[in-house]
């Protein structure tokens, strides 16, 4: 299994360059939709044999590797054909169509939740995947319908790379302009913060070690927990795109931060069972922190996906909007890491939670320690506009 996970994992660590390719490469005279029907016939291939052939753990390995790819090679594209729409728009319409994006994938992610378990027990793991394999194929289909303007490319029999050197011009002259817009002050210095903001400690690992092995929530629950947490991302993305969309960026970092912060806390009432106490069960307080949690996530992050759109300069959207996010998990990961440092100083291990109480604490008060970098946002949206019009102009002369 951990195998599996790992290599599952790896085509989503070069997400950067899967917008390089996309925006260098024109496959078939487009940037977008080729790849995108290319990413989904993958996908319906890999869940495809895992429905009939595959019965070994190297030929799994191989097709949700595969699998993995298109999904995350799809997500960089359409996340640039997001950016290149948001363009020259205001934070409010940025903000609409993020919204529209991760609520959609909310959305899935619900009844995926709710009929991948009972589908399973009815029909069989085979079944499933067949269902799976049907999704990309959607996806193929709808990227037909794409508008997108057409790139003149190679003539018939000539090499990309030799045959015609504008590519590799292209290409060079697409690094120097992802190396000089990652220097600009405008996109440097938010970056920082969404990196910082991202590597604050977290004590997840430790807390779900405790409520399995300490409360005995079994897999079934987490399962309900999770259609939960998905039911609350949906509800995060609702409430940012109908009340906060148009709040400056700063204002809804400051708030969701310190809000998110006391919350975190509650966590304690579990560890040391107050809930109970309360007349609140571990379950329910369980899913109610959990819903509470993931819609203060998901309205803190909404900024931080429409900030890294607007920051990405005309040509170079999947590239720079793909090493923003790289950025900002590269952030998470460093935030791990940090949080099972601490786990470690506190002696708290899957059997030990004596200390776990002052591990959330610590955890939680450490994620107001990016506040003070606030000052590296851009103040308001016309700030943004503004720099991107400084850009225009720039490439115009």
């Amino acid at each position: 299994t951990a195998l599996i996970s790992g290599f599952s994992s790896l085509p989503w660590l070069v997400k950067p360059l899967y917008g390089f390719i996309s925006d260098s490469f024109p496959l078939f005279g487009y940037r977008r939709r080729s790849y995108l029907v290319l990413s989904g016939l993958l996908g319906a291939l890999s869940w495809s044999l895992m429905a009939t052939f595959v019965g070994s753990k190297y030929g799994a390995v191989v097709c949700i590797l595969i699998g993995s790819l298109s999904v995350a090679f799809s997500d960089v594209v359409v996340d640039s054909m997001v950016v290149e729409r948001a363009r020259g728009e205001s934070q409010a319409i940025s903000g609409s169509l993020q919204s529209l994006c991760w609520g959609s994938s909310a959305f899935g992610s619900i009844v995926s939740s709710y009929f991948s378990g009972s589908l399973v027990d009815a029909y069989g793991v085979r079944f499933v995947f067949g269902i799976t394999a049907l999704l990309p194929m959607i996806t193929s289909a709808v990227a037909v319908l794409v508008k997108e303007q057409h790139v003149p490319g190679p003539t018939r029999g000539q090499n990309v790379l030799l045959a015609n050197p504008s590519f590799l011009e292209s290409s060079r002259e697409n690094i120097i302009q992802l190396w000089n817009a990652v220097r600009e002050p405008n996109v440097f210095l938010p970056t920082v913060f969404i990196f910082f903001w991202q590597a604050t400690p977290q004590s997840d690992s430790a807390v779900f070690y405790f409520t399995t092995n300490k409360l005995g929530f079994t897999p079934e629950f987490l399962g309900r927990v999770k259609l939960v947490t998905s039911v609350a991302s949906l509800v995060g993305v609702g409430l940012y795109n109908g009340l906060l969309k148009r709040v400056p960026l700063r204002k809804i970092f400051l708030a969701t931060t310190i809000i998110g912060t006391a919350f975190g806390m509650t966590q304690v009432l579990l560890v040391t069972g107050l809930n109970r106490q309360l007349g609140i069960s571990d379950e329910w307080f369980a899913i109610g922190d959990s819903l509470i949690l993931t819609v203060l996530g998901q309205v803190s992050f909404m900024p931080v996906l429409v900030l890294a759109a607007k920051l990405c300069p005309e040509g170079m959207e999947a590239t720079l909007f793909a090493t923003l996010m790289s950025i900002s998990n590269g952030g998470s990961v460093v935030g791990g890491l940090l949080g099972a440092v601490l786990t470690q100083v506190f002696g708290v291990t899957k059997d030990k939670f004596d200390n776990l109480s002052s591990l959330i604490i610590l955890c939680n008060l450490s994620s107001l320690l990016p506040l003070p970098l606030l000052g590296l946002l851009p103040e308001d949206d016309s700030e943004i506009v503004s720099n991107e019009n400084v850009d225009i102009e720039m490439k115009s002369n």
